[in-house]
């Protein structure tokens, strides 16, 4: 711990020179990619929350699969609107979790609903967990400060 008069002026203290710090590391993860990205990422969430009204598989004998779409879609959805500027040291580790959703959205039709019997039910899931799955990834990516 240092003390007292170690700084000499409120300008050189170790408290504020950290949080400044930690502004510029929050204006840096505000730039217009990480908004593109958690704009898109949202968006995806929000579709695959919706996707079984789209597709119209929510009567198909698929509920369980319905349920798990709304619920991930929701999920995923408010993980990555969470603020990757606002929350930028708890960034990463959200990214992952994000990551882990999408891996679950790609499984889900042959883990939830064992013979899924329609096409465009699995083709969703697909494209729509492979498209979450990149945008937690450039989220993470865009977080981790190693990259930065």
């Amino acid at each position: 711990m240092t003390s007292p008069r170690a700084w000499s002026t409120m300008e050189s203290h170790p408290d504020l020179v950290e949080m400044r710090q930690r502004h510029a590391r929050a204006e840096r993860a505000a730039t217009l990619r990480a908004q593109v990205i958690q704009a898109m990422a949202v968006l995806t969430g929000l579709y695959l929350a919706a996707s079984p009204w789209i597709l119209g598989f929510n009567g198909g004998g698929l509920p369980r699969l319905v349920i798990t779409n709304l619920i991930v879609g929701i999920g995923y959805a408010l993980l990555m609107s969470g603020g990757f500027g606002r929350a930028y040291d708890r960034t990463h580790s959200m990214a992952w979790a994000a990551c882990a959703l999408a891996a679950w959205t790609v499984v889900a039709p042959w883990v939830v609903a064992g013979n899924v019997d329609t096409t465009r039910t699995i083709v969703s899931n697909l494209i729509t967990g492979l498209i979450a799955l990149l945008l937690a990834l450039a989220a993470g990516a865009g977080a981790n400060p190693r990259t930065r």
